[in-house]
């Protein structure tokens, strides 16, 4: 099971967090501060592999990485994942980023936070690897894509229909109509009996 994913730049700073078991904040940041300790030090050519810090359960627990660029994608994960399972979910996870953003890139992070989790939530729900389909992924994403374009065309549709009325009324001379309505002769208006 998977009790982690961490995203964080070479400097430490973290861009995305992920905890499926759960820890008190000030221990979060100790775990990604542990965590890039033990990744950052290592170098390029040895295993993707290594032991969970003694925060996040020890021996039991592995963290698997894979560095792009600027960027650590750590998972941590129990005895009971494939190491290289993992790996090839962590490209899966890339590459989707990569097709979404167009070249993805730290900033893409920082400033879409919320379609980086969509898209995490797709492969990943609660510790468990739901789909590595890739295509598959980019197919849900469409999907959410046109549901929130629908949706900004729906709510844009009563301002576009209110700044229509304003322009109408504009354009009626309210001012002149109202110089030009015609009253009634109230001067007689003693003489009725009733």
């Amino acid at each position: 099971m998977i009790k982690a994913i961490l995203v964080f730049n070479n400097h430490g700073k973290p861009r995305l967090t992920k905890f499926y078991e759960f820890y008190p904040e000030d221990m979060q940041q100790q775990i990604i501060r542990e965590t890039f300790q033990l990744v950052s030090k290592r170098d390029e050519n040895v295993c993707n592999f290594l032991e969970g810090g003694s925060l996040i359960g020890g021996s039991d627990y592995r963290l698997i990485y894979r560095h792009y660029a600027t960027l650590y994608f750590v998972f941590c994960v129990d005895s009971s994942e494939s190491e290289l399972g993992i790996l090839d979910l962590i490209q899966v996870f890339v590459e989707t980023l990569d097709k979404c953003f167009e070249n993805v890139c730290e900033l893409d992070l920082i400033f879409h936070v919320d379609k980086v989790h969509y898209i995490l939530n797709e492969l990943v729900m609660g510790g468990m690897v739901l789909e590595t389909n890739m295509s598959e992924i980019i197919a849900r994403i469409e999907e959410q894509n046109w549901i929130e374009k629908q949706e900004i065309g729906i709510s844009a549709a009563p301002a576009a229909a209110a700044s229509r009325a304003v322009s109408s009324l504009k354009n009626m001379n309210l001012s002149q109509q109202l110089r030009d309505i015609k009253l009634p002769d109230l001067s007689n208006i003693g003489s009725l009996k009733f």
